[in-house]
């Protein structure tokens, strides 16, 4: 999964030099994050805690490679939350999107891809969370935007294929109990971007 991420890195260089190439673009992005995590389990309890959800945000940088149809990389900090009750946790990630969109009226086009996520850091409540299954993990990002010039904007959807979950002991729970929390995003994402 370290590889994707470099190797999406890697394009969206490629991207920034393909520019004047093939009437390509490079810019920056960023926007704000409607999102919530999984489920959350106290203890050996399965009776799950469904999450509220809560505004993040997300920066970062993008490629485009094409016109009508088109390839865009991107490579983002992006810092979600979402809400258990009183409690409040935290995700904060690299997304690298790869992303393949066609224009389908004007300047309003469609696109779909993988995103693959980095986590760098997750807290419950003042808890670190240094337990999860996986730092790396594979999502779907799909949506619509549109595209006036050197402005663009976009509001996309993003689910977490696998089940990614980390575990813990909580500071209201005693000692030796061991609570989890399913880490995968489910988001709404709307962004800003500017080709440079």
């Amino acid at each position: 999964m370290k590889k994707l991420v470099i190797s999406t890195f890697l394009l969206t260089l490629f991207c920034f030099s393909a520019k004047a190439q093939n009437g390509g673009s490079f810019g920056i992005k960023g926007g704000l994050n409607y999102s919530a995590n999984g489920d959350y389990f106290e203890s050996i309890s399965e009776n799950a805690k469904n999450p509220d959800r809560n505004v993040g945000f997300h920066l970062g940088v993008f490629g485009k490679i094409g016109n009508k149809l088109y390839l865009r990389p991107e490579l983002m900090y992006t810092s979600t939350k979402s809400d258990y009750d009183s409690d409040e946790f935290t995700v904060k990630k690299i997304d690298a999107p790869i992303l393949v969109g066609i224009k389908v009226i004007g300047p309003v086009s469609v696109f779909a891809g993988p995103s693959f996520q980095y986590i760098l850091d997750t807290e419950f409540e003042g808890i670190n969370i240094d337990n999860i299954e996986n730092d790396f993990s594979v999502g779907l990002n799909f949506g619509i935007g549109v595209s006036l010039n050197k402005i663009g904007i976009d509001l996309r959807y993003e689910r977490g294929f696998s089940q990614n979950e980390g575990n813990f002991i909580g500071n209201n729970l005693g000692e030796g109990v061991i609570s989890r929390i399913d880490t995968r995003p489910d988001q709404l994402i709307l962004s800003l971007s500017i080709a440079l």
